[in-house]
């Protein structure tokens, strides 16, 4: 089964979701404002990605980080960052028979979830 992680509201969620379904695939949504955030797939995804994969840096939750955390931000940070902030996450995330995905792209989920 394909998990996907992330936020209802976010558009690239949106659209990752809209293309799950364009390829009749099934999915399981791991909503992280509604089920909160799993502590040990954060741990795995930091571990296997570095925080700096992991967390968004692009995003309106990060600027609202003061900025001396932003600038000491390290693993141990981000993990404490993200349980408060999910927004923080990079989104989407999906796991599948063993893949892990950061992020949107159809040419590489295609690949990946066939």
């Amino acid at each position: 089964m394909i998990t996907v992680y992330g936020i209802r509201n976010c558009d690239t969620v949106r659209k990752a979701r809209a293309w799950l379904a364009e390829q009749g695939l099934e999915y399981r949504f791991h909503d992280y404002k509604k089920e909160g955030v799993p502590a040990d797939r954060l741990n795995d995804w930091l571990e296997q990605f570095g925080w700096e994969t992991v967390i968004n840096r692009r995003g309106m939750t990060w600027r609202r980080l003061p900025e001396e955390e932003r600038q000491s931000m390290d693993g141990k940070g981000a993990r404490a960052a993200a349980e408060a902030n999910p927004s923080l996450i990079r989104r989407p995330i999906v796991e599948h028979d063993g893949k892990t995905l950061i992020g949107f792209d159809a040419d590489e989920w295609q690949e990946a979830l066939k």
